[in-house]
Order: C-alpha cells, then structure tokens, then sequence
C-alpha cells in the first residue's frame, strides 16, 4: 500500500499550486502596488515641473525682484500650479510635500514627495512606499539683438492718468527694467546685445556713419547779402512809469485749452479770444519839448495817462494747446511819461536761393542729424522701385554716386523762402530778394534732432542706465524714419552686416525690434528734416501730392517693417497713451502689438516680450 501510494503522483498538481499561490499573490500584488507608485511619480514629477514653470514665468514678471519682498509671492504661485496638478489625498497617497528654492542664476528648482499606502504589499510587511521628484526650470535667452526705437517727441513729456511721472520718465524706468530682466535670464554662453534709435522729426546718425557715405558738398535753401545794407527812418518810442495811484492793484492768472486742427497739414489754431475788455485813456497833452544833443534828432515828452481794467490774449503753447494770460486792473491810474525821437536803421538786402554748400566738415560741424539719400514721390508702396528709392533701401551701402549718400542737416543756414516767422507768405522755389528775414527752422524750434542713435553693443547696467536716463523730448512725430533706421541697425546683410551676422551656424542670432510710440502721426510742413524742408525741397511729398504728408510717413514707415520682417525681425509695437495706429498692428502681427495707458500697463507689455524672446525650459 504505501509503495502504491509513493508511486501515485494523482493531485501533485493541487498540491504544488497550494504551495506557489502564496508567492504568486505577493508577485502579482507588488506588481499592482508598483504599477500604482509608477503612476503616482509620473504625476508628481508633471506636479514638480509645472510648479517650477510657474514660479519661473512669475519671476521673469517681477521687476526689482528681491527674496524679502516678492519670494512669497513666487512660492504661493509654485504651489499653486503643484496643487492642481497633485491634488491632496490623490490616490489615498499620504505626506505631499513641495518645496521650491531660487537658484543665484534666477532658476527655480523644487523638490517634492509623498507616500504610498500599499494595498498589498502591506501583507508581507510593506505598507508604504515613500517617492520623491526633482524639478528644476529656467529662462534662457539665446543669442540675441534688440533694437529700441523709442519715440522721443515734446508730447512724451504729458503724464498718463493715475501715474506720477511723465511718459518719459516712466519709459526710462521700464526699458532699464527690460534691461534687468533679460541680462538675469541669460546663460554665460550667450550674447545679448542692444542698440537704440531715439525718434522724432528727425534721428540722430551722424556718429554711426563713415565719412565717405556722405556728401562732400550739398544744395540748402539758404541765403547771401545782396547789396549793403539799406537805411531806413523809424520812429522809437519810450514809455516809462512816474507816478501811481493808491489803492490800486494787479492780478495775472494763466489756463490753457486744446488747439483746434487747421485746414492746412500740420496746421492747429487757437480759439477766439476769451471775453474782457481793454480800455486806454490818453491825455494826449504836450508837456514839453526838450532838445537833446543826439544827432539822430530830437525827443518829444508827453504826459500821458491811461486806465487799464483788463486785457487777454492766446498764444501757443505748443503744436497741440494754446495758453491764455489774463492782466486784470482796478482803479489803476499811471502817469507815464512817453517819449519819441527819429533814429535811423539799417536793413540788409539778402537773396534767398539754395547753396551749393561744402560738407565736408559735418562731423565737427553739424548736431548729428542727416537728410536721407535719394527718393522719389511714390504713389503706388505696392511697387516701389528701390533703385530710385534710396532712403527705404535699408541694405545698401553707399557708393560714390551721391543719391547714396546721405547730406548732413545744417539748420542755421536753411531758410524757408518765402515764408514769414509769423507764419504769412508761401513756399517758393524762386529766387526772393528782400529786406525781410524769413523763416529759420533753427530759431523757430522746427529741427530737432534727438539724443544720438546706439548701434547693437554689449552694455553693462551702469552705461545702460546712463544712456537711458540721458534721453529728452523733442520734435514732432515722424515714425517712418524711425522704423527706417532701426531696421537698418538692426540687419544682419546690411551696411553694419560685418558686426550683425550669426557669431556661428550653431548659435544663430534672435533678432527683435521693439518700436514704442506714445502718439499719432503727426508731421509738419515746417519742420526741417530728413528729407529737407519738404514744401522745398520735394522729395517724396508736394503740395500736389495725391497722399498726404501724413499718408506719406504711414505708408513708408509700413514699407520698412515689412522690409525688416524679410530680413527675419520680429517686430515688437507698443502705444503708449495713444491708440494703436491700424498701419502698427498690421505691422507687427497678430500677439506682438500692445496698448499701456498708464505705467503699470507699459510694464507688462516690455515684460510680455522679455518673456517672449526668452526660452522658459526645464533643466532637470
């Protein structure tokens, strides 16, 4: 019996399956308590990366960041975008944790953990598995150039509603913001650079160019003395106060208004005087008659006396507001002693004509501001031929032929023939020969020339800052010549290629133009700029023009951004109190244009494109 029952092997199997069940139930029960830890760490370690992203994007948002004051800030957004991500209690786990830190080079690393319960293993002695992840984000800036056309004009010297200093001084504080903010996301391998172009009537080039790109000799309206001077008889006359009466007193009050756009291009007037009276009473009595030795002649006094109950009067503030001052007198009674006496005057004879002028001391003897090169009047921006149009070819160098070159501005000696300083007499290309002084853009403060434009440079914190700060408001609004030079110093096959192209093939450079204006377009006839005295000298806009003067600025300044995008620019707009202009948001694109009416606003916009032209990866 017990040999049959040794040699029966009928339930071997029930028995060895008896046996291996234990350990098959812990192999398949670790497998399902594991597969459930994988699952865990993927989502932690998703939960890490997310929570370091944030805090990196918020930093990169934070302007004078300080660990004191803004590092709780940082941290609560971490653990914002962590909770979403891995919610408490997820999957029964136990102990969640989250902990961020921020690196010297402003990278953000965090580090995470939590506990397991086993649902199995636990069986055998195993009840938890404790996991953990590290995470680590930071924003990179490859290798880089940014070009800032910044509208410089008189109307960046208002102040925004709700700011407290002017739209000048806050541009300064953002752009030296920019500044912190992509130097701190940048890697010690890459090369950021930055240039600027200052804009408004005019920009400031001189200094950037050779002297062979410019003319040795170049025709200015002007004028010279036609014969001596002539004289003439006057009648001069003195009024001075004697006596006043008591009692009585003076009030002097100022306020301003908008000015009212004129029918001319460029053309704004003041309203009609405000009402008062102005009342004059002369005794018109002759006193005395007492010769003098003057050999001009003799003088005539008279005792005169008059009352003066109030008088007022506009005068312009600036291109767009008039100011009125009002003298308000009550019982107000002078003796003036008033005196004539004949004196003789001399008037030179000039002609106004335009002068062949040499050139070719500019660099010592001009501001810096130039007249663009060779144009033509175009009508149709859809076909521009470049070989005419030589100011809107932003490549090309110049040759010896002098449509290339461009002509150094001299405002002291151009005159506007045969245009009054008030205003009176029309533009003509005759010659005039007259008595009369006409108009010069220089004393009439119609040639401005903005601080001196910056090629792409490496710059420390301290000459950054101190450029920036040295930046003052001028002229009137011209964004066409702005967008015409950034473009220019800012092409990598331009006449600055030899510095813009690629340091190498493996380190391509990223290219951006950011343009930020705080106004319309707003050109005046009067002004002497880039392409001379325009009712003059005719270049690319007459008063018989089909487009207007303004028109003729959009449509250029449209031209050269789309002439930059070919060149792969990424072009950056901003208004700043203002509109956005429609030619600015077709210009830049969809995403890359930008309305800040105030400080704060004009903050996050530079900080947007800080954020954009810097790569937000994670490192770990």
């Amino acid at each position: 019996m017990f040999q049959s029952l040794a040699s029966d092997t009928s339930g071997n199997a029930l028995m060895i399956m008896a046996f291996a069940i234990v350990p098959l139930f812990a192999l398949v029960g670790s497998g399902v308590d594991m597969g459930r830890a994988y699952a865990v760490q993927s989502r932690l370690q998703q939960a890490c990366d997310s929570g370091t992203l944030a805090a990196r994007k918020e930093l990169a948002t934070t302007p004078n960041f300080s660990a004191a004051n803004h590092g709780p800030a940082i941290t609560q957004k971490a653990n914002r975008f962590f909770n979403v991500n891995f919610p408490d209690k997820l999957d029964n786990t136990q102990d969640r944790s989250f902990d961020i830190a921020i690196e010297s080079d402003s990278s953000i690393s965090g580090v995470a953990s939590v506990v397991v319960p086993t649902d199995v293993m636990k069986m055998f002695g195993k009840r938890d598995i404790a996991l953990s992840a590290k995470c680590r984000a930071e924003l990179s800036v490859p290798n880089t150039d940014i070009m800032m056309a910044l509208d410089v004009t008189l109307s960046m010297t208002a102040t925004n509603p709700g700011d407290s200093g002017n739209r000048l001084s806050v541009l300064k504080t953002v752009v030296k913001n920019f500044f912190t903010t992509i130097e701190s996301a940048k890697s010690s391998t890459s090369r950021i650079r930055y240039g600027f172009v200052p804009y408004s009537t005019n920009v400031n080039v001189g200094g950037l160019l050779k002297q062979n790109w410019v003319v040795n000799r170049w025709d200015y309206p002007s004028r010279v003395l036609s014969t001596k001077p002539t004289r003439v008889t006057e009648i001069a006359n003195e009024y001075s106060a004697v006596t006043y009466i008591s009692g009585s007193y003076y009030r002097s009050t100022h306020s301003t208004t908008p000015a009212t756009r004129g029918s001319v291009e460029g053309q704004w007037t003041c309203p009609s005087l405000p009402t008062g009276s102005y009342t004059e009473r002369w005794s018109n009595t002759e006193v005395s008659r007492t010769p003098v030795t003057n050999p001009d002649g003799f003088r005539i006094v008279t005792d005169v006396r008059r009352t003066r109950t109030g008088i007022a009067y506009w005068n312009h503030l600036d291109g767009q507001t008039c100011i009125t001052f009002a003298e308000n007198f009550s019982n107000y009674i002078d003796s003036y002693r008033h005196t004539q006496w004949p004196v003789y005057r001399d008037y030179n004879v000039w002609i106004y004509k335009d002068i062949n002028t040499n050139t070719g001391n500019w660099k010592a003897e001009t501001n810096g501001c130039m007249e663009e090169r060779s144009t033509y009047e175009i009508t149709d921006y859809n076909n521009v031929d470049l070989s005419r149009a030589k100011d809107l070819d932003i490549d090309s160098e110049p040759t010896n032929d002098r449509d290339t070159q461009w002509r150094p501005m001299y405002p002291e000696i151009v005159y506007g023939r045969a245009k009054n300083y008030w205003g009176g007499g029309s533009f003509t290309s005759d010659e005039v020969t007259t008595t009369a002084d006409f108009y010069n853009p220089k004393n009439a403060g119609y040639a401005a020339c903005p601080a001196a434009a910056k090629k792409l440079q490496v710059w420390d914190k301290t000459a950054f800052d101190g450029y920036v700060d040295g930046l003052t408001a001028t002229g009137h609004t011209y964004h066409d010549i702005g967008m015409i030079w950034a473009a220019r110093l800012l092409s990598p096959t331009g006449i600055f290629a030899s510095e813009n192209s690629d340091i190498s093939a493996s380190k391509p450079t990223s290219r951006h133009l950011i343009f930020m204006t705080d106004g319309q377009t707003e050109p005046f006839d009067l002004n002497y700029g880039a392409y001379g005295l325009e009712p003059l000298s005719k270049r690319r806009w007459s008063e018989t023009s089909p487009l207007t003067l303004t028109q003729t600025v959009e449509k250029r300044f449209s031209f050269a951004c789309e002439e930059a995008k070919k060149k792969r620019i990424t072009v950056w707009v901003i208004a700043f109190g203002t509109t956005v202009n429609p030619i600015m948001t077709q210009c830049a694109g969809p995403g890359r244009t930008f309305s800040a009416s105030n400080a704060g606003e004009l903050q996050t916009a530079f900080l947007t494109i800080a954020k954009s032209i810097g790569s937000l990866r994670l490192s770990e």
